[in-house]
């Protein structure tokens, strides 16, 4: 085969592979280890319900205009999640588990009491703010929408609930 057959050849596979034609799995490695890692610092002691919800925070600002667009963008910005979340070890015996977590959160398993929220602070945290929709505490998160105060129906975090996730 020559030169220019194998240039187009080459063209073709990137081509399919950034289309999504390719074989390789659906989760990106990287994608998986930034979720994970995500998972693991902010929510590792938790429930299961406790890390999908952690996940679908960082879905949820990976599909708003007000963060970046990918897992590892979110997960990564600086000053949104614990210091060290992208270099720090994760020794743990519970790292298989909160990786099958994070790979169900990237095949589009939700938390289904998340809804909107993109925050999330520990549940025995006490803000004093007035813009905060609380969703869902789970797993020692409490989670929540950023609204206007008008539109603020729920403003304290709710009792923990758990077991509403699939696994």
């Amino acid at each position: 085969m020559g030169q220019a057959m194998r240039r187009i050849f080459l063209g073709l596979a990137i081509l399919a592979a950034a289309a999504g034609c390719s074989r390789r799995p659906a989760v990106h490695a990287s994608a998986l280890d930034c979720m994970t890692r995500a998972m693991y610092f902010e929510s590792h002691r938790s429930s299961r319900d406790g890390l999908i919800a952690v996940g679908s925070v960082v879905m949820n600002r990976v599909a708003s205009d007000d963060f970046p667009d990918t897992v590892c963008g979110v997960v990564a910005q600086r000053g949104q999640f614990t210091p060290g979340i992208m270099t720090n070890p994760m020794p743990s015996r519970a790292l298989p588990d909160v990786q099958a977590a994070a790979a169900a959160v990237l095949r589009g398993e939700r938390h289904p009491s998340v809804g909107r929220a993109m925050f999330f602070h520990a549940a025995t945290y006490r803000a004093g703010y007035n813009n905060m929709h609380y969703t869902v505490t789970a797993g020692g998160n409490a989670f929540y929408e950023r609204r206007r105060p008008e539109l603020v129906t729920q403003p304290s975090p709710l009792p923990a609930t758990e077991g509403l996730t699939r696994g």
